[in-house]
């Protein structure tokens, strides 16, 4: 499946099976300054901002570590979480979500049935809003069978 193309920073809908997703809330919402979606296998990016493209060792290595994977936690832990090429460091990693820093940047990760949602927050943006901003859009799609 493929979002792609209907991201445009994620401010449009996308319909299918007469589901519509408001990939706004995302970006949209000020909380967040760029994001992905991601298939929950790590095999493929669905929708990300032009200027956040992960690379497929980063997509497997963050589909390992929310499916629970200890051993690529720690590997995390020990040297840092890549997204699109930058390391950040992990500050948390629990059942379904990731959160990591880079100086006062960092990325809200979080897991449903099919997907991962990713976004990053600037150093303008609220650490906490950027993940209620994450954890939403997941419960959301969760919530729509995704």
């Amino acid at each position: 499946m493929s979002w792609q193309g209907y991201d445009h920073a994620f401010r449009h809908e996308y319909r299918s099976n007469a589901d519509i997703f408001r990939l706004d809330s995302l970006v949209g919402s000020g909380h967040i300054d760029k994001g992905a979606i991601i298939s929950a296998a790590g095999d493929s990016a669905w929708a990300s901002s032009p200027d956040l493209q992960l690379k497929p060792e980063e997509m497997k290595a963050i589909s390992a570590i929310v499916g629970g994977d200890s051993a690529a936690k720690d590997k995390a832990f020990a040297e840092g979480l890549y997204i699109a090429g930058e390391r950040y460091v992990m500050a948390r990693a629990e059942d379904r979500s990731i959160y990591a820093r880079s100086g006062r940047l960092g990325v809200a990760v979080a897991k449903t049935g099919q997907a991962i949602v990713i976004g990053h927050h600037g150093e303008a943006q609220v650490a906490g809003n950027a993940t209620s901003t994450v954890e939403g859009l997941a419960d959301y799609l969760i919530k729509s069978g995704y």
